[in-house]
Parts: C-alpha cells; structure tokens; sequence
C-alpha cells in the first residue's frame, strides 16, 4: 500500500519560509551585526534637551519604532481596505 504525502499543490509546509519571514530575519541580522559594531556613546540635542545614549540603545529605540510605525501603517491600511469592500456590497 502506497502511502501519500500530506503536502500538494496549494498546501504549505511549516518548514518553509516566506519572504517576508526572510526578509525580517536578514533585517535584525544586520542589525544585531550594526549594534555589535557601534557601541560608542553620541551627545543628542533636542529642543532644550541634551543627553548622551550609546549608539547600540539609540539604533534598538529607532528601530523599534520605525517597526511600530510600519505596523501601524499596515493596520490601517487592511481598516480602510476592509471599509472600502463594506462599502461596494
């Protein structure tokens, strides 16, 4: 008796990744490598504030919310694609 592989056309194996999947996975690559590389401290002026981060902790809190702001721009997005198809019933 033959037995089949639960894989086909039109199915996914868990195994795989997507591109996007990918592409995140070379982004925090390069920036753990960028971080590991640039541990000095820089001076930052701000209106009338001044302070000194390391570049390592400035780069994480730049990233951190450029990846909140790409989310957010998905997000909202998917909310007026959805209010568009909502609207065409």
């Amino acid at each position: 008796m033959l037995e089949r592989e639960s894989g086909g056309p039109g199915t996914t194996s868990s195994k795989n990744l997507s591109g996007g999947a990918i592409a995140s996975l070379t982004g925090i690559g390069v920036l753990l490598v960028f971080i590991v590389q640039n541990t000095e401290d820089v001076k930052f002026h701000f209106l009338f504030l001044s302070f000194t981060w390391p570049l390592w902790l400035y780069t994480i809190v730049t990233a951190f919310f450029g990846a909140m702001v790409w989310f957010g721009l998905g997000v909202m997005r998917r909310h007026q694609r959805r209010k568009e198809r909502r609207e065409n019933r």
